[in-house]
């Protein structure tokens, strides 16, 4: 039976969450609604200002507009449902449901690595080729870096959800997460699922792996110009601002890797619960901090924002 009868004939899926036990479900409903809330305050005010601020209009915030967009869809894609969860007696939730959130989550998932890796690249022009900048990173490459990321994401995740949609579920329909993740699935289908584990690890691995690959050379390039930099304090700012650029980008593509691009025989349902919180929650709502509240321009807009002026470009 493949997933578009068991829509209509087979029993939904039974997403058991973070936890079993009662008494610790109100605290972590309060504990990633914090969350939740913070990162999707974090990043609509990132893009809010970006837009509101013609001071903000070049390539690199126009990309951080898209990264925060981005963030902002992805944790709405399984955390809202994780919160209701935390608190319902019915945790289901139907095939064709399964599949859409899925979608969606590899979708937005492979878009904000696209972007890290964009927005990488944007640095190391900056600082590699300064006097190049303005043609290398026109509104045309930059439109086309976006739409390539966008482009990409739909179509690896439509390749995957159009297999998965062919499995059958003959036995247990309990998945052992707070959402419909692909390794938990597969764990429970009795159909073959040898080529989607091939796909896997070869067009996902692609999609996941060399974003964090240019992203490692865009920032090796970047660390040889900072230590040539005659200021001592230069050189500190610039090394903090990597430092913390390269320790979020870390733990997004480390914890992506570790779950993924491992066979599913090998899964841990809890390690991967835990893994999977860190790149769904933890890092979207670090992103705006890490990549603009501490930056003077982005706290200038805001406070244009919230005061209802107008920044230009002379005024930064």
């Amino acid at each position: 039976m493949d997933a578009a009868n068991e829509s209509s004939e087979g029993s939904p899926f039974i997403l058991l969450g973070l936890t079993k036990n009662p008494s610790q479900r109100q605290p972590l409903f309060l504990l990633f609604l914090v969350l939740y809330v913070a990162g999707i305050l974090g990043n609509g005010l990132i893009v809010a200002a970006i837009r509101a601020s013609p001071a903000l209009h070049t390539p690199m915030y126009f990309l951080l507009a898209h990264l925060s967009f981005a963030d902002l869809c992805f944790t709405s894609v399984t955390v809202p449902k994780m919160l209701a969860n935390l608190l319902a007696h019915d945790r289901s939730i139907s095939p064709a449901g399964c599949l859409t959130q899925m979608y969606f989550f590899f979708a937005l998932g492979v878009t904000d690595s696209c972007l890290l890796a964009a927005m990488a690249y944007d640095r190391y022009v900056a600082i590699r080729h300064p006097l190049y900048y303005a043609t290398r990173m026109s509104r045309a490459m930059c439109t086309a870096l976006v739409g390539t990321a966008w482009l990409v994401s739909h179509t690896h995740s439509l390749l995957h959800i159009l297999l998965m949609a062919r499995l059958s579920f003959c036995a247990s329909h309990q998945v052992p997460h707070f959402f419909c993740d692909h390794q938990p699935l597969l764990r429970l289908s009795c159909s073959d699922t040898r080529h989607i584990q091939l796909l896997i690890f070869t067009e996902g691995a692609a999609v996941v792996v060399t974003p964090f690959l240019l992203i490692l050379a865009s920032y090796g390039a970047i660390a040889a110009a900072v230590l040539q930099l005659p200021s001592a304090t230069g050189r500190l700012r610039a090394v903090s601002t990597c430092g913390s650029h390269l320790a979020v980008v870390g733990l997004f593509y480390g914890t992506v890797i570790a779950v993924y691009l491992r066979p599913t025989s090998r899964y841990e349902a809890e390690r991967g619960r835990v893994a999977t919180v860190m790149y769904t929650v933890v890092t979207p709502m670090l992103n705006p901090v890490i990549y603009s509240l501490r930056n003077r321009d982005v706290q200038g807009a805001l406070r244009a924002l919230f005061t209802r002026r107008r920044i230009s470009a002379g005024d930064s």
